[in-house]
Order: structure tokens, then sequence, then C-alpha cells
């Protein structure tokens, strides 16, 4: 069967970069991860942190969310001052297929919840960014995976339709929507299943 993917869609935290608050915070909870766990869910930290991937200013995240919870106010801050903490670096088995995919020709796109006020600094940090062709990130438009608008969006701004794209994502409910949408998806769990994926694809 001929490969109907022509273009390859990237999420970056959790498939190309190494984040997870646990990076950061582990070091305030030496010896109690269940503590660390329970900080998380009581302050509902993805809930919060995606408020700023939607473009709310951290200054304003922390002020919000000191407030409801003062008890934890310090470690709040934490995040915010020392977010490049929460990045272990990157995933080096999966920039690997991402050069090999350019070297293919295979046209290449990032599609991202990051907070506008760091995301900048990450493509800084990062050379492997440079391969891609464009890149949606959720601050800079004011949407958010896995609301459909930000797939949309993507569309509008690439040449190809949803069902010529492979979209690649460590988070199921993102994979779910891409897929409603007509994408090809890929929860990722770890760079030797996705070239798994893709060599089963005939990608590589």
């Amino acid at each position: 069967m001929k490969n109907p993917i022509k273009a390859i869609v990237f999420d970056f935290g959790g498939v190309l970069l190494d984040w997870n608050p646990h990076n950061l915070y582990r070091r305030y909870f030496p010896e109690d991860p269940e503590a660390l766990e329970e900080f998380l869910r009581e302050i509902d930290f993805y809930a919060w942190n995606a408020e700023q991937d939607r473009g709310r200013s951290f200054a304003e995240g922390v002020a919000v969310h000191s407030a409801k919870f003062p008890h934890h106010a310090s470690l709040i801050k934490t995040y915010a001052e020392n977010w490049e903490d929460s990045i272990a670096g990157a995933i080096e088995g999966t920039v690997d297929i991402l050069r090999r995919l350019k070297k293919k020709s295979y046209p290449l796109y990032g599609l991202s919840n990051w907070s506008p006020e760091t995301f900048p600094l990450m493509l800084k940090e990062y050379s492997f960014f440079d391969k891609f062709d464009d890149i949606v990130f959720s601050g800079e438009i004011k949407l958010i995976k896995p609301e459909p608008e930000i797939y949309h969006f993507l569309l509008n701004r690439i040449e190809y339709s949803a069902s010529e794209c492979l979209f690649i994502d460590d988070s199921l409910p993102n994979i779910e929507t891409a897929r409603s949408l007509g994408f090809y998806g890929h929860h990722f769990e770890s760079p030797e299943i996705l070239e798994i994926a893709l060599r089963e694809y005939q990608i590589l």
C-alpha cells in the first residue's frame, strides 16, 4: 500500500524534550515522592500550567495561584523562576529520528503547548528546532491542545490536509482529538516504539 503520509507533526514536551515538573520539584521532596504527587494534585499543576501555555503571564499565574494556595506560594513561584530545570534535556532518540526524517525531505512541523515567555528561550537552547519547516505553539495564538481549534489553525498554515499528516504526541487526549479530525496519530511512548511505527508507515 502506498504511504499516504506527506508531512509529520511533532509535539515537543515529552517527545523531543524531557519536560516534567518532577525534574524540578523532586529536589524539594527528596525523600517523599508521595508528598510531591500530593502537592501537584492539590494545586492542579497541569491545569494551572496550561493557562501559561495559553498565553497568561507567569506573573499573573503565580499571583492567582499563590492567593488560592498561600501555603504553597513559595513552591509555585519556584516553578516560574526555575522552569528550565523542568527540562532534563533532549530526548536524543527522537531527535535522531527527526534528523533522519529531515534528510528524507519530509516536511516537519511542530504543534506544542508552550508559554510565549519560555518557548523562545528553548528555540535558542536546542539546535534541532531548525529542522522544522514551521512551528505553531499555543502561547502564540492563545489556543491549546486538545482543543480542535489549534489543529485547524495548523492546517490553515500548512499546505497539507489532516489525512496527509502524522501527528506524534505523548498525550493520548491530544492524539484522540487529532484522529477525530482526520490525522494519523501516534501516541508517543519511546523513540524505539516510534521507530517501529514509522517503519510500519513506510516512512523510515
